[in-house]
């Protein structure tokens, strides 16, 4: 997962609604939006096939984790555990912070390669830092708009603020134009002014400038699918999914939880 937004006791429709992009070679096998994990609880998510995990996963209870990665030159240590591991670790509990004290006391960063996880429901949601360390960094967010991309939370990055600076309205959509709202937001290819005027500039400038858009077209490493989750009060959470560029492919409502 490359953008994941987290609007977190914004909306009145919904405590916690996600919105999130999954960049990715490719090539790489995978499967789409369907059950992990049919006993209880009941676990949504995508299947990576190379390291048999997930980028995103939700379950009935509205526990919804998400990570992205930080990007390593010389790619990921096959030798460790995978992160997709992480979201499934965390969708295991009824609650988030019951997710995040067990991943906080069990795991450490080194066993997998660096990346960044946001679990929440519709009472909390925790930023936890997978990067260093011989325990998790946790962190519990305030309500408000979280945006994580490939860097860490508060990281200046133009792509989160365009981001950000596309939800300033987010409070007033309601039904099916907050989903359209979203939807758009996650298709769209606009690539920051701040990163245009000055490409070789950025602090990882050998990322293609693709990349600074929500939806990723880097020739074979893309966006290859775009969901949006919202978790409430009144029963298990709603799901909308594009297996696809979100730009082309329209996020459909699925039922998944019979």
């Amino acid at each position: 997962m490359c953008l994941l937004t987290a609007l977190f006791h914004v909306h009145p429709d919904a405590p916690l609604v996600i919105a999130a992009n999954r960049d990715e070679w490719l090539n790489r096998p995978a499967s789409p939006l369907g059950v992990l994990r049919r006993a209880s609880p009941r676990i949504l998510g995508g299947r990576d096939h190379v390291a048999n995990g997930t980028w995103l996963a939700v379950n009935e209870h509205g526990v919804i984790a998400g990570l992205t990665n930080k990007p390593l030159l010389d790619g990921a240590d096959k030798s460790k555990r995978s992160r997709g591991e992480l979201p499934l670790l965390c969708t295991h509990h009824s609650t988030a912070v019951d997710a995040t004290m067990a991943l906080a006391a069990a795991l450490c960063p080194t066993d997998f390669n660096p990346c960044w996880v946001l679990v929440g429901d519709t009472h909390r949601l925790f930023y936890i830092d997978m990067t260093t360390g011989d325990r998790p960094l946790v962190r519990e967010l305030t309500p408000g708009i979280t945006v994580l991309e490939n860097r860490p939370v508060d990281a200046d990055s133009a792509k989160a603020s365009w981001v950000r600076g596309a939800l300033d309205n987010a409070a007033s959509w309601h039904g099916e134009v907050l989903v359209e709202g979203l939807a758009k937001i996650l298709g769209s290819h606009t690539i920051p002014e701040t990163v245009l005027a000055a490409p070789d500039q950025r602090s990882e400038a050998w990322r293609p400038t693709a990349t600074e858009a929500a939806c990723v077209h880097a020739g074979p490493y893309g966006t290859r699918s775009a969901s949006i989750i919202m978790a409430n009060n009144d029963g298990r959470p709603l799901l909308w999914h594009a297996e696809g560029p979100p730009c082309t492919t329209p996020l459909v409502a699925q039922a998944l939880w019979s």
